[in-house]
């Protein structure tokens, strides 16, 4: 049986079906998404809750317990991690990489609905979700400035508008306004002469908590006419705060304003935000676990123009940081080195052949097979990323061997006499089965790679698959065009005129022949020798494996930094904001560096992203430049700075400042406190690792009240009231909430900074006993 024969005998329909494999293959490669790599991302779901000025262990212990109990049921679930700070707990919950993320979204919303009884009733707000890994790098970074706008006012257009509309597009996975500056009304108490006046914070929050209200209040419906029912329930300025009484001594009313300064501010004064060292408020995008970067980028950048449209012309936007730069270079170069492949092989083989009409038989079965490839990757879902792409360069050696072999034995039988078109009809029937054999051998190299599970078999998956496919297309256009095309184009070697090409390179040829039959000859004279030499060859195969350093995929320069500083655990907001603008000029110096952006929140650690300057423009690699700031990062006292090179294969969802990652783990907290700081000692004394940090925070200062629990219950003083009066003054405690048309907004409750300093003060708070409508100090 020769299956070539029907394709020699009607040259027009095969010339047409390989036409309509290029258009086809064409088509399908206009409509490829871009990545850098294959999906391999474990569906993530990433969970936060907050609570003003909760303490890391109340956080830990009454809501990422009570949220981890019932998130340990949910089926899939690979990994849970949970990170508790001043005031914010977050849960990054990772499941298995055959799990749907929306599913498991799913699960993930009805266990919070079923931790809802167990969590603190005075949260501000219900934990939330995102279908986002915290340990990711930001595909985009969007920067507001304003040199004539307040940050509060640039904060709430960022939260209001940008995040909002940005949230709603397909594959953005979280939306993060760095910076923390959300307006609100604050509420700055003096304690002094709030106990002058016979009241106590207590008094102050009730007050305030009850000044303003969004209730329903319905409708009057006569006879012809409705009216709705409107009132002055809601208080939104400072300005109509200030004069609210909050009580009376000996008859006189005390008003909020004799007691305490209120002010138009922000929600949260222990934040900031940085965009290549000025001021400005960061919208941190980052895309679900699966989604395609560059197609999500691409929709945010198109929406952009819109919303700056949209708001305050006083706030200039711009992009701090787009992943999609390096991503589509990357990709570009593997696309110029396949056209080079492909010319190089062409070329090798007209230097061997050295016949045009030989060569083009070849030379069309390589981009054939190739634009084939890509019609069957869109049918696979695959994209067009540096694994595939490789895939295609290393197939250009494959699939132009059946072609060569297929012309090689037509060739054979047109010098032994037979006619171009009897020779196709012979040569195609005789290789035809080794053909077959061929790409079935070559095929059955991947199968071990396409059973391979886990991240690894997602990750070389696409490649295993886009290699296959290439050669197997490439048989059957061996098997259909190319003896067709022989048929045509070869001739007897009589009929051919060889130029002074053929002629002067025919004696390198013949050399070589001879060089190559001497050589064999020698070698199977010493087969001893030769074995010997076989099995060195092997050992020192061998040996290199062992030696080799070995890893999951290289390092790669993606032009962005990420990283995070850390500064003492004791320190205060205003020495940590002063030590990142240190570290900001730093990186304003760099030539390397095109943007960066930085922000802090409270606590004693921050977050930079920088994007570096363009391969070309910059010498550096992305790890030399990090070697090149290390030196210049330390000088800065008091804080470090750890950057890393960021890259595109991530594992794990737990965000950290260095590229390896090390877990203790332990159920007695004391133990795992007393063990963690020797293991980081030790680890930081070996010459092999450079920047090792710990993410625990337990050497911060603390200041610890002991309740007199007899006195207080004989004063009628329960600890709660302690506790919600020390909130109260130093928590910056959301007591009440302010509803307008795009957003609601907070009244923030505390004492004045001046009373904020030293833990003495303290003892400035006054507590209501039940017994007497006096105060008590406490």
């Amino acid at each position: 049986m020769n299956v070539s024969a029907p394709f020699i005998r009607r040259p027009v329909a095969t010339t047409l079906l390989a036409i309509a494999v290029v258009l086809a293959g064409s088509a399908a490669y206009t409509q490829l998404p871009v990545a850098p790599l294959p999906r391999v991302d474990n569906p993530t779901i990433n969970v936060n809750a907050g609570l003003p000025g909760g303490s890391p262990e109340t956080m830990a212990s009454a809501v990422a317990t009570p949220l981890e109990r019932r998130f340990g049921r949910i089926a899939g679930i690979t990994e849970i991690t949970s990170a508790s700070t001043l005031g914010q707990t977050q849960l990054t919950l990772q499941f298995d990489l055959d799990r749907d993320v929306d599913s498991a979204a799913r699960d993930v919303q009805a266990a919070m609905n079923a931790a809802a009884g167990d969590l603190p009733p005075n949260l501000p707000s219900r934990p939330n979700y995102r279908k986002a890994n915290p340990a990711d790098a930001p595909i985009l970074i969007v920067a507001l400035t304003s040199t004539t706008l307040p940050m509060g006012q640039v904060f709430d257009t960022a939260n209001t508008i940008l995040a909002q509309k940005i949230s709603q597009v397909s594959g953005v996975g979280q939306v993060t306004v760095g910076g923390g500056q959300q307006p609100a009304v604050r509420v700055s108490v003096d304690p002094s002469a709030l106990a002058g006046v016979g009241l106590s914070m207590e008094d102050v929050r009730s007050a305030l908590s009850t000044a303003t209200a969004n209730s329903p209040k319905g409708a009057f419906s006569g006879e012809s006419q409705t009216r709705s029912i409107a009132a002055n329930d809601q208080l939104t300025k400072a300005a109509q705060y200030r004069p609210l009484i909050i009580g009376y001594n000996n008859g006189a009313p005390v008003r909020l304003s004799d007691v305490a300064r209120v002010s138009d501010d922000v929600e949260n004064q222990r934040a900031a935000g940085w965009v290549d060292g000025r001021r400005a408020i960061p919208v941190i995008i980052r895309r679900q676990p699966g989604a395609n970067i560059i197609e999500v980028i691409d929709r945010v950048k198109a929406l952009i123009p819109e919303l700056t449209r949209s708001i305050n012309p006083a706030i200039d936007v711009t992009i701090a940081l787009d992943r999609s730069t390096t991503i589509r270079a990357s990709v570009v170069d593997v696309e110029r080195t396949l056209l080079i492949s492909i010319g190089l092989v062409v070329l090798v083989v007209f230097l061997f052949l050295r016949n045009v009409r030989a060569t083009a038989i070849p030379s069309v079965a390589v981009p054939l097979s190739l634009i084939g490839t890509f019609g069957a990757m869109y049918l696979c879902g695959y994209s067009l990323d540096n694994l595939s792409l490789m895939a295609l360069t290393i197939s250009t050696g494959f699939v132009v061997d059946d072609a060569i072999v297929v012309t090689e034995n037509v060739s054979r039988f047109i010098e032994a006499g037979d006619s171009p078109m009897q020779a196709a009809f012979k040569g195609a029937k005789q290789i035809g089965f080794t053909i077959v054999s061929i790409t079935a051998s070559l095929l059955a190299v991947f199968i071990p790679i396409l059973l391979m599970g886990g991240l690894v078999g997602r990750l070389f998956r696409e490649f295993a698959v886009t290699l296959s496919i290439a050669i197997a297309i490439s048989a059957v256009v061996s098997l259909t065009v190319t003896p067709m095309m022989a048929s045509r184009m070869l001739k007897h070697d009589r009929e051919v005129k060889h130029g002074r090409l053929y002629r002067a390179s025919e004696g390198a040829f013949n050399w070589m022949r001879d060089t190559y039959g001497s050589a064999l000859r020698w070698v199977l004279e010493h087969e001893w020798l030769m074995l010997a030499a076989t099995g060195a060859t092997i050992a020192f195969t061998v040996y290199l494996y062992v030696v080799i350093p070995k890893g999951l995929f290289p390092q790669q320069d993606t032009g962005s930094l990420a990283g995070g500083s850390q500064a003492p655990q004791d320190i205060s907001f205003p020495a940590m904001k002063a030590r990142t603008e240190a570290l900001n000029e730093v990186l304003a110096q760099d030539p390397n560096i095109e943007h960066f952006v930085s922000f802090i929140g409270q606590g004693n650690t921050g977050f930079f992203f920088i994007q570096l300057k363009p391969w070309g423009v910059r010498k550096l690699t992305a790890d030399q430049v990090v070697g090149a700031l290390r030196p210049k990062l330390a000088r800065v006292p008091g804080i470090n700075l750890f950057l890393q090179n960021v890259q595109d294969v991530r594992l794990g969802g737990r965000l950290s400042s260095a590229q390896y990652q090390y877990t203790l783990v332990d159920a007695n907290l004391d133990e795992l406190t007393k063990w963690a700081p020797g293991v980081l000692e030790k680890l930081r004394s070996l010459p092999q690792l450079r920047d090792v940090n710990t993410d625990q925070q337990t050497q911060g200062l603390r200041l610890d009240i002991t309740v007199d629990r007899d006195t207080a219950a004989r004063l009628g003083i329960t600890p709660q009231v302690i506790d919600d009066t020390i909130y109260d003054a130093f928590g910056q405690r959301q007591v009440a909430t302010m509803y307008t048309q795009l957003n609601q907004y907070r009244v923030v409750l505390e004492v004045k900074p001046e009373f904020q300093v030293t833990p003495a003060q303290v003892q400035m708070l006054y507590v209501r006993t039940r017994r007497s409508p006096r105060r008590r100090r406490h």
